[in-house]
C-alpha cells in the first residue's frame, strides 16, 4: 500500500486545482497541465486546498496506481511553481549542437547532420556543447532528454557521446600493449 497517497496532498497558494470527468487540470503561474485517470480504480477528491486519492479496488494494479497518480499529482504541481530541467553535455571531437528555431541540429559524427525538432512546451539553450531543456511536464523533459541522449550515448574507452550533467561514465582501459 502506498504511504505517499493515503496523505492529503496540499494545493499552494495560486494554484488552482480542477476535476473533470476523468481529466485533472492543474494551473499555475508557469501554465496549466491535464491528465487522465482512470476512475475506475482510484478515487480522486478535491477538497477546498487538498487532494484527497482513495483506493477503490485493493488489486496489485489498484495499489500501484495509487502511489503513481499521487506522484503524477505532486509532479504537475511542482511543474507549474518552478519548471523542471535537465542539462546533457556533449563530449567528443568535433561533435557540435545548435538550437535553430523550433530544432536542434546535431555534428555527431554520422555522413549527415541529426535535426531534431523541439516540442511544444519545451525550451531548448545549447551553449557550446551543454544542453539545457526545461519544461512544465516531467515527463515530457526526461523523455526528450533520453531520446536525445539514446542518439550518442557516451561510449566507455574515451567517453564520447551524450551524458547527463553529473553522471559518471565508467571507463575501460584500451588494449593492452604487451
Amino acid at each position: 500500500m502506498s504511504r505517499l497517497a493515503k496523505k492529503p496532498i496540499t494545493i499552494p497558494e495560486g494554484i488552482t486545482a480542477s476535476f473533470e470527468g476523468s481529466t485533472m487540470t492543474i494551473t499555475g503561474k508557469l501554465g496549466s497541465l491535464k491528465r487522465l485517470f482512470d476512475l475506475d480504480v482510484i478515487g480522486v477528491t478535491i477538497d477546498g486546498s487538498e487532494i484527497n486519492l482513495t483506493l477503490k479496488r485493493n488489486t496489485p494494479y489498484g495499489r500501484a496506481l495509487w502511489g503513481t497518480y499521487a506522484s503524477h499529482i505532486n509532479n504537475m504541481i511542482s511543474g507549474v511553481t518552478t519548471p523542471y530541467v535537465k542539462k546533457l553535455i556533449l563530449e567528443g571531437i568535433g561533435f557540435k549542437s545548435e538550437v535553430k528555431g523550433k530544432t536542434i541540429d546535431f555534428a555527431l559524427g554520422f555522413s549527415h547532420p541529426v535535426i531534431v525538432p523541439i516540442p511544444e512546451g519545451l525550451t531548448v539553450t545549447a551553449e557550446k556543447n551543454n544542453i539545457t531543456v526545461s519544461g512544465i511536464d516531467k515527463e515530457m523533459v526526461g523523455q526528450f532528454t533520453a531520446s536525445i541522449r539514446a542518439m550518442k550515448k557516451p561510449e566507455p574507452y574515451k567517453g564520447k557521446g551524450f551524458r547527463y550533467d553529473g553522471e559518471v561514465i565508467r571507463r575501460k582501459d584500451g588494449k593492452k600493449s604487451a
